[in-house]
C-alpha cells in the first residue's frame, strides 16, 4: 500500500518518555467499544480507517499503551492485522517517528512500515510486528543468549550503518543530559520521597550531573534509539528483533543503548553476565571499525552512562504516577534504584554521592513505596 499523507507537519512539545512500557491486551471488537462523547478520537480514528482508507468491516483492539500520549490499536480485517497509532497533534508530533522509521529501515533492521499517515489528525497505519516482546520471551532465561545475540546484531547495524543518519539527529548534549537528571530532585526526591533538598544537596546533584554529562560526551557519538530494551524489542520467527518506540532517537554515547538493553528497567541479570555481553559488544565494535576504549574504560563508560540514565528514570517513573496517574511503573523503581546503588558503590569518585544516597534516599524509599502503592 503506498504511503499517503494528509495535512501539514504539526509541531508539538515533546515529553521525555524513556523506558516506555507497552502493555498487551486481549482483542476487543470495535462494536463493543463505547466512544462518541466518551472517546471522540477513537470514533474519528475508526472513520479514518473505514471510510478514508476503505478498510471496511474491521475489528479494533488495544495493542499497547506507553508512557506518552500515544495509543496503539490492532486493526484486523479478517485477512491480516495492522497497527494504528493515535497521536493527538497537540501532544505528539508524528514526524520524528516517520523519519526514524525510514532511517532505521535503511540500516536493514526491522521496524514497522508506515503504510498511511494523516498528519493533521495524528493517525498512522503501520505493519504489525506481533505481540511477543523480549520481556515475555525472556521468562525462559535459557533463551537469553540467542535473543540478546540478535539484539546485538541489530544494534551494531544501527551504530555502524547509522553513522550518517546520526548526524541529522538532535545531540544528547550537556543541556539535555542535565535536564534529564533534574527529574530526580523534582519528582523522585521531592514528590516520591517527600524530602526537601538543602542548597548543599542541590549543589551535590548538580556536580554529579555535570560529571556524568562529561563522561557521556567523551564517548563516541552514535545513532541512539534511546529505549532499546525488552519491551520495545519484538520476537519475530527466524529474524532479528522487531524494533519499536524509536521516535525519540538522538545522537549520543555509544554505551547508551547497551545500558538500556543489559541494565533493563524491567529485567535484571547478574553483573558477571552483563559484563560478558558488554565486552563481546565492544569487541564487535572494534572489529567493525568503530573506535572504542579499552575494556576497563568501556565498562566505566557503560556504568556511568547507566547511572545517568537510571537517575533520570527514577524521576520519570515517579512523574508517571504523580503527574500522569500511571501507577504500574512504581513496581519497577526498586530495580532502578539497585542499579544506581550498584554503580555508586563501585567507583571511588562517586563516594560522596553514594553516601548521600544511603543517608537520604535509602532510608525513605520503602515508606515512599508503601504510600504510593496504597494511595
Amino acid at each position: 500500500m503506498p504511503l499517503k499523507t494528509k495535512g501539514e507537519p504539526v509541531g508539538a512539545e515533546k515529553l521525555c518518555r524513556s523506558c516506555a512500557s507497552p502493555t498487551h491486551y486481549n482483542p476487543m471488537p470495535m462494536n463493543s467499544v463505547t466512544y462518541g462523547e466518551h472517546d471522540p478520537r477513537l470514533a474519528e480514528l475508526t472513520d479514518w480507517l473505514r471510510q478514508d482508507l476503505g478498510l471496511g468491516d474491521i475489528t479494533l483492539s488495544p495493542a499497547s499503551a506507553d508512557a506518552s500520549f500515544r495509543r496503539y490499536f490492532r486493526a484486523d480485517d479478517g485477512r491480516r492485522t495492522r497497527i494504528v497509532m493515535d497521536a493527538p497533534p497537540d501532544r505528539e508530533d508524528l514526524d520524528p517517528f516517520v523519519r526514524a522509521a525510514a532511517a532505521l529501515a535503511a540500516m536493514d533492521v526491522i521496524v514497522p512500515e508506515v503504510l498511511e499517515i494523516d498528519r493533521a489528525r495524528g493517525f498512522l497505519l503501520l505493519t504489525d510486528l506481533g505481540s511477543t516482546h523480549y520481556l515475555a520471551a525472556l521468562a525462559d532465561r535459557s533463551r537469553a543468549d540467542a535473543l540478546y545475540g540478535a539484539a546485538i546484531e541489530a544494534l551494531l547495524k544501527i551504530q555502524i550503518a547509522g553513522r550518517e543518519a546520526a548526524t541529522a539527529l538532535p545531540a544528547y548534549g550537556v543541556a539535555l543530559l542535565d535536564r534529564d537528571v533534574q527529574l530526580l530532585p523534582e519528582w523522585f526526591v521531592g514528590r516520591h520521597l517527600a524530602y526537601a533538598l538543602t542548597a548543599n544537596e542541590r549543589d551535590l546533584i548538580e556536580r554529579w550531573s555535570a560529571h556524568l554529562a562529561r563522561v557521556a560526551l567523551e564517548q563516541p557519538q552514535v545513532f541512539v534509539h534511546r529505549d532499546f530494551h525488552s519491551r520495545n524489542l519484538m520476537v519475530l520467527p527466524g529474524e532479528g528483533p522487531g524494533i519499536l518506540d524509536f521516535q525519540d532517537a538522538i545522537r549520543g554515547a555509544v554505551t547508551y543503548d547497551l545500558v538500556s538493553l543489559f541494565k533493563d528497567c524491567y529485567i535484571e541479570w547478574p553483573r558477571a553476565r552483563v559484563l560478558e555481553w558488554v565486552e563481546a559488544y565492544r569487541c564487535r565494535l572494534i572489529a567493525a571499525g568503530q573506535p572504542a576504549a579499552d575494556a576497563a574504560e568501556f565498562i566505566r563508560w557503560f556504568d556511568l552512562m547507566g547511572l545517568q540514565r537510571h537517575l533520570k528514570v527514577l524521576g520519570i517513573f515517579a512523574r508517571l504516577w504523580y503527574r500522569d496517574a500511571k501507577p504500574s511503573y512504581l513496581q519497577d523503581l526498586p530495580l532502578v534504584l539497585r542499579y544506581v546503588l550498584e554503580v555508586t558503590a563501585l567507583y571511588p569518585e562517586l563516594a560522596e554521592f553514594d553516601a548521600w544516597l544511603h543517608q537520604v534516599v535509602v532510608p525513605r524509599f520503602a515508606a515512599a513505596q508503601v504510600r504510593a502503592l496504597t494511595a
